[in-house]
């Protein structure tokens, strides 16, 4: 994935270590274990570019993330990346933390702050496991209506059909929600509406060198095919896009910082 990202300075790692340290009566105790029962699922799902994991893993994965918290990652409501401020131009700057990656998948975090966006993108060749830690966020997910217009076959302005899979508003804790190569609704946006954690799972990452980069769409509603000639299914409340490929934009640029919650032991 290319993403320009500059480095949060110093004294937000001093103010974030002393933001964990700093008890609570009320506070929700933190699962020692639930990141590294997470790790160790990934390690047994993800087999590497090519793959896709079973019905069986997905739903191993899917019980464990639906069970985690945002203490299990070391977080908490009054972060202060959680409270950035909008830039001259555009949306507030997302942040991003990795926690762990390797060649078959990779976890990191998002942190939005209200009204900051990740624009519309793809996941080529990948499974991505998204869980919403903490507040309210917009989703809109789409697939290509055939797919056989996949990612590899898409170009700069040539708009392709795709299918409406989500456009709703989510609000923490809730199910965990699982994309694949060609469906689920891979290439998806997010807006925070409240401040945001997304804990990303994904197999496997993306990788300019192995044909994995990101693509970013700008989406119009679809009512009629191009030609005018045939209207598209209303069926089941089914709605359509056309995707547009796009230069990056502006709004997705991030901000990196160093992941300072609970580590993964890796034994290999």
């Amino acid at each position: 994935m290319t993403i320009k990202a500059g480095y949060v300075n110093g004294p937000v790692h001093k103010m974030i270590k002393k933001k964990r340290c700093k008890k609570r009566a009320n506070r929700t105790q933190a699962d020692p274990m639930g990141l590294q029962r997470l790790f160790v699922s990934c390690r047994e799902v993800f087999k590497g570019p090519g793959t896709v994991p079973c019905s069986s893993d997905v739903q191993k994965m899917c019980r464990i993330l639906d069970c985690m918290k945002p203490e299990d990652v070391g977080l908490c409501k009054d972060l202060p990346f959680f409270k950035a401020k909008s830039h001259a131009k555009g949306n507030p700057r997302v942040i991003y933390t990795t926690i762990y990656q390797c060649k078959n998948f990779s976890l990191c975090i998002f942190f939005l702050p209200p009204t900051a966006v990740i624009p519309l993108h793809n996941h080529p060749g990948m499974t991505v496991f998204s869980k919403l830690l903490l507040g309210t966020v917009h989703i809109k997910a789409y697939d290509w209506a055939d797919p056989s217009n996949s990612d590899n076959f898409v170009g700069p302005n040539q708009p392709k059909l795709a299918k409406l899979k989500a456009n709703d508003v989510f609000t923490a804790p809730c199910d965990t929600s699982v994309l694949y190569p060609t469906s689920g609704g891979n290439i998806h946006s997010f807006e925070a509406i409240t401040p945001c954690a997304i804990l990303d799972v994904l197999g496997p990452p993306y990788s300019n060198e192995d044909g994995r980069d990101c693509s970013y769409y700008r989406d119009t509603p679809c009512t009629s095919l191009s030609s005018g000639e045939t209207t598209l299914s209303n069926e089941e409340g089914i709605s359509y896009g056309l995707l547009e490929e796009i230069e990056m934009p502006m709004d997705s640029l991030m901000d990196r910082i160093e992941y300072m919650g609970p580590q993964v032991l890796d034994s290999s």
